[in-house]
């Protein structure tokens, strides 16, 4: 597995990110983290290093720059603005495909709480790209164009502890024209701390992404 270090460039940001990426890669999936979160967050983390181990890539970025990233009151409100991580997300997205190590594999999406709004706003604007999104205790309810844009299929998986979030993943199932699925984990809390609790997110996001991503 290559590792490196990368920067994405986007209309209107340079962005750090981790590129992994295999020989025979199937597949490569773009990881957008939730509000106050980056890339070296330990659970997406866990979920892209088992992906490699399966012959998935795996892209981790942050969608905003360091500057951006301060914990103080001038940037908090960037780290809710659905909008511009949805508008980077898809950067991210049109630079896997015009990237001479990426261009030819089919991408999946992994969301996590507000980056899953993003995800899902990235996946519609870029169809012909995106063939499968996965969210981890998402806001899906947040994308900014609504569900109903969505083409490609999409697993929402929740913490059985963690009501809202299985409230607002079955209602959007119920908004969505394509194939989707929830997947409650009992006795899980929203972040998933619970013993076995990330290797059964894990499992569920592998099989999705094994099932819909073409090749």
């Amino acid at each position: 597995m290559d590792v490196r270090d990368v920067t994405v460039k986007t209309s209107d940001a340079e962005l750090s990110g981790d590129l992994a990426l295999g020989p025979e890669a199937a597949g490569v999936v773009l990881f957008a983290h939730g509000s106050g979160s980056s890339r070296h967050s330990p659970r997406n983390r866990t979920v892209a290093e088992a992906l490699n181990r399966s012959g998935f890539g795996t892209l981790l970025i942050d969608l905003l720059t360091d500057d951006e990233g301060r914990r103080d009151e001038e940037t908090r409100e960037l780290r809710f603005d659905i909008p511009l991580l949805t508008r980077r997300l898809t950067g991210a997205v049109d630079w896997l495909a015009a990237s001479e190590r990426t261009s030819g594999l089919p991408v999946g999406l992994f969301g996590a709480s507000t980056g899953a709004a993003a995800a899902v706003g990235a996946a519609a604007a870029r169809p012909e790209r995106v063939h499968a999104v996965v969210s981890r205790g998402g806001r899906v309810d947040l994308a900014p164009n609504g569900l109903s844009t969505l083409s490609a299929p999409i697993l929402m998986i929740a913490g059985g502890f963690d009501e809202p979030i299985v409230r607002i993943s079955f209602e959007a199932q119920r908004a969505l024209h394509v194939a989707s699925d929830v997947h409650v984990i009992p006795d899980a809390s929203h972040l998933f701390e619970e013993p076995g609790a990330m290797e059964q997110v894990t499992g569920a996001a592998m099989d999705w992404f094994r099932d819909h991503l073409p090749g």
